[in-house]
């Protein structure tokens, strides 16, 4: 697939980010696929999109560390909650 092609379906996939915001994680992992084929071609990346895959990274890695804390936090409240 050629270069601009791989350029136009990011676009799209970014398109849908907006549009679909419920299927951010497939989306995320479709783009950074997208992102691995650009840069095969050995053609540097677009800066905005360097910064955007390094934002994207961090927010789902925040997800996940979220998602932990919450989990202990509940875990927590059932250990001690009065029934």
């Amino acid at each position: 697939m050629a270069f601009d092609d791989i350029e136009a379906e990011l676009g799209l996939l970014l398109t849908r980010m907006i549009d679909e915001p419920k299927d951010r994680h497939e989306l995320y992992f479709q783009i950074r696929q997208k992102l691995k084929e650009m840069k095969a071609y050995g053609a540097p990346l677009p800066e905005d999109l360097v910064q955007f895959e390094q934002d994207l990274e961090a927010e789902f890695a925040a997800e996940n560390v979220d998602a932990v804390r919450r989990e202990r936090m509940y875990s927590a409240i059932k250990r001690r909650s009065k029934r």
